[in-house]
């Protein structure tokens, strides 16, 4: 398999699921393909949201391109701004089936691994440069316990396994807009607008090594 060069970056999003027509994940993620950001060329791919199957395809992609960043994309219908997941853990608890029907419940991710994994992302930088930007965005504590969480927990294991000399996390968007009509009282946020918050992110964890001393967390 021939590889990318390593100024490379790695998109991914998620098909629909739980009744959805669309994923504002990939809606977003798809149109940054062959962009340029910070001297780097980004990649997309279009992850199933199923268990397991969703690693696979996410691995393979990682040893196509061997890219320097990679940031796996999901929707998180109900939030409001840009959340940058700060850690994945060992656990799938389902609230619903995937789109294979699998329903994993107090399973590991991966059986043997560690509790829990930290983003490899500058998240403080990522967080000040989103709100420079005036973007809304917020640190998260919690990436679920769904696919989502799955693929981020997954993702950090292989970086770490296979010793990739690679930066990698996970980031949640709200529902578009088209979706809110269809959920009262939910917030949203336009496709235009992610996009923006992508290249910011992707600059920012390109350009900085180490992390800012912010205060970005919560109290419950």
């Amino acid at each position: 398999m021939t590889k990318g060069t390593h100024k490379t970056v790695l998109l991914t999003g998620f098909e629909p699921f739980g009744g959805e027509s669309i994923n504002p994940s990939w809606q977003a993620v798809h149109q940054l393909d062959g962009c340029h950001v910070a001297g780097h060329t980004i990649r997309t791919k279009e992850l199933p949201c199923k268990f397991d199957h969703a690693l696979t395809q996410l691995n393979r992609a990682i040893d196509k391109y061997a890219p320097a960043l990679v940031l796996c994309v999901g929707q998180a219908g109900g939030r409001a701004d840009i959340s940058i997941e700060r850690v994945a853990i060992n656990i799938n608890d389902a609230r619903i089936p995937d789109n294979a029907g699998a329903q994993p419940i107090d399973t590991p991710v991966l059986a043997g691994g560690p509790a829990a994994y930290f983003a490899a992302l500058p998240v403080k930088h990522m967080l000040n440069d989103l709100r420079q930007a005036q973007i809304p965005a917020s640190i998260s504590n919690t990436a679920g316990t769904y696919v989502c969480n799955h693929v981020m927990y997954g993702l950090l294991h292989y970086i770490n396994e296979h010793q990739l000399n690679c930066r990698g996390g996970f980031i949640h968007i709200p529902y578009l807009p088209e979706q809110a009509t269809h959920q009262i009282g939910a917030p949203s946020m336009s496709a235009p607008q992610v996009v923006d918050a992508l290249k910011v992110m992707i600059s920012s964890a390109l350009t900085h090594d180490t992390d800012l001393q912010i205060a970005a967390g919560t109290t419950h």
